[in-house]
């Protein structure tokens, strides 16, 4: 009988530890394509962060044809990297979209443009081709234009840019939408020197708006179980990101280790993640009011289209960060 009860005993014992340390799942959804612009991410994962925080986490990268507020709210993911932009205009028509975390600083957003096209400063676009990313990404640019007075397929001809330079570099686009870790290194790649290009950085224009952030339901805020999955994983990918921005080279090559496509090097992505670093720079991952706020104004600024007609109410929370970073 002693033998018996002993048995039961450690049964217990043994199932009580296995599900004590059992993994919580966490399925993050990225904005694009397996990159340096998401390494915090990758290195979270590969040098165990997220493991330490007791989470299993999915990353499903991003593609031309996914958005990452539409994958959020048909329960594709936990939480998403979105530009602020599409999760504000997202929530103005309906969803429930909170920041909870902001890991990139400033923007990378520019429009790189030729200056044998006839473009110098601002006062050259009015007549000109210009081409931009559609899919949420385009609100950013049409409230610049708005600010500058410039009415699309009137003052300016705009066109919906694929994801390449090609309108720049081979056919008739007087300037095209890019980042600064990425599309303006593929521009020089094609043989078109920096001093032959002029460059409008939104945030030199006084335009720009916050970039990658992390966003999950609000309602999901309500559950404490899945308050503490998401201290636990901000807590980690902001460590990541940490390690990522401190040891670029290897970042990078954990990042092209974790691309199944293999269509990224790490030469590309080494260079990349020095500029990406410059955008993480200064975030500790709390979302910053006054960057939120001039957010806002450009996206309501937007002269008779704005992307937003009214500041977003519960649109961020420092719940998650507040915890974490304690």
């Amino acid at each position: 009988m002693k033998n018996w009860i002993t048995y039961i005993l450690g049964a217990i014992f043994a199932s009580t530890a296995s599900f004590a340390s059992a993994a919580d799942d966490v399925t993050i959804q990225l904005k694009w394509v397996t990159q340096t612009q998401f390494a915090g991410y990758y290195v979270a994962q590969d040098k165990g962060f997220y493991e330490a925080e007791g989470l299993n986490v999915t990353i499903k990268a991003g593609g031309p044809d996914i958005g990452p507020m539409s994958v959020l709210a048909g329960g594709g993911a936990d939480v998403a990297v979105d530009w602020m932009p599409s999760a504000l205009a997202a929530r103005e028509k309906g969803f429930d979209a909170v920041n909870i975390a902001q890991p990139f600083k400033s923007s990378g957003m520019m429009l790189v443009c030729r200056k044998d096209r006839g473009v110098n400063s601002t006062a050259d676009l009015k007549g000109k081709n210009l081409y931009v990313w559609y899919y949420g990404n385009e609100w950013p640019f049409l409230s610049w234009m708005s600010k500058l007075g410039l009415k699309p397929d009137q003052d300016i001809s705009v066109f919906k840019q694929g994801w390449d330079i090609l309108p720049l570099t081979q056919g008739d686009a007087a300037c095209v939408s890019a980042m600064s870790y990425n599309e303006y290194w593929q521009v020089l790649n094609e043989g078109l020197k920096p001093e032959e290009l002029t460059v409008f950085r939104y945030e030199d224009e006084g335009v720009a708006t916050l970039e990658d952030g992390l966003y999950v339901v609000g309602e999901n805020l309500k559950d404490a179980a899945f308050k503490d999955k998401m201290v636990r994983f901000v807590r980690a990918s902001m460590k990541g990101w940490k390690y990522a921005e401190a040891n670029q080279a290897e970042a990078a090559e954990i990042v092209v280790n974790n691309d199944d496509s293999g269509a990224q090097t790490i030469d590309h992505n080494t260079t990349q993640m020095g500029e990406i670093a410059k955008l993480t720079a200064g975030s500790n991952g709390s979302l910053s009011e006054a960057d939120f706020n001039r957010t806002v104004s450009s996206l309501m600024t937007g002269g008779s289209d704005p992307v937003i007609t009214m500041k977003p109410v519960g649109a961020w929370s420092h719940a998650i960060t507040d915890a974490a970073l304690n």
